[in-house]
């Protein structure tokens, strides 16, 4: 497995990371020990780089991640986020960037994974009425502290990028990347590239569209999420499947040649 490296700040995983969300919910049903053995079977193959967050499940996905790694702690690098609040019964807060919340937050999130420290914490979304310099702010001093070793950002603009990135270096920026999600080339891209902050693409592969796996919506399971998605409803469903069919030719005339 390739590795690459993240920010400038010494942060290295391996070329391919495990969103560990689909896991716990919002993709249909789950199985918690087939997911655990998935975890322990992409370690085994070089994956280093493992995603999870507060907010998935709520909070079940983080303990799921951290029975799984247990007793394989040194070979995983573990990125966890906090700021899309949750109550135990799965009730959506809002997001919360408050500088007491991000401690809090990241108190929990250890307990919950069974930790000493996470490699990277992300900030999972922007709180708009809290300024960013003083999220960042209460995330520098956990890693002062050793709780956290690296800062990341999630669905972040240029400008708060920047401002973050003035506070505490941010050594990564998770934002949806695909074929077919390419807004991040227009201003988020330039950005990053400019400050030396790493790029983390979620949902690659289209939420799974682009796997060719669905013909239609009906094969999504009722409390799936990505049934009541405008990509995957209606006509948008029947355009996106005619995208999906011409990826499909030129990957095969590329593995004709």
């Amino acid at each position: 497995m390739e590795t690459r490296a993240l920010g400038n700040q010494g942060l290295r995983v391996s070329a391919e990371g495990l969103g560990c969300m689909g896991m716990s919910e919002f993709y249909g049903p789950t199985d918690e020990q087939e997911s655990i053995a998935t975890i322990q079977r992409a370690l085994e193959l070089g994956v280093t780089f493992l995603d999870t967050a507060d907010m998935y499940g709520p909070f079940t996905n983080e303990r799921l991640v951290g029975r799984a790694i247990a007793d394989r702690r040194e070979r995983v690098v573990l990125a966890t986020k906090f700021g899309n609040e949750r109550r135990e019964d799965g009730t959506r807060v809002g997001v919360n960037g408050k500088p007491e919340y991000v401690r809090s937050a990241c108190e929990a999130s250890l307990s919950r994974l069974g930790v000493e420290h996470i490699d990277l914490y992300y900030q999972h979304r922007v709180d708009k009425t809290v300024p960013i310099e003083e999220t960042v702010g209460a995330m520098a001093e956990l890693v002062r502290e050793g709780k956290v070793r690296y800062l990341g950002l999630s669905e972040a603009g240029p400008d708060t990028i920047r401002r973050a990135h003035a506070v505490h270096p941010i050594s990564a920026l998770q934002t949806e990347y695909s074929l077919w999600s390419r807004e991040p080339e227009e201003a988020i891209l330039p950005t990053v590239r400019e400050l030396g902050i790493g790029f983390v693409a979620y949902s690659p592969l289209g939420r799974g569209f682009l796997s060719g796996r669905f013909q239609a919506p009906e094969d999504l399971p009722e409390d799936d999420f990505r049934r009541y998605h405008p990509r995957f409803q209606g006509e948008n469903f029947q355009r996106n499947l005619a995208l999906v069919r011409r990826v499909e030719e030129i990957a095969g005339a590329c593995q004709a040649r």
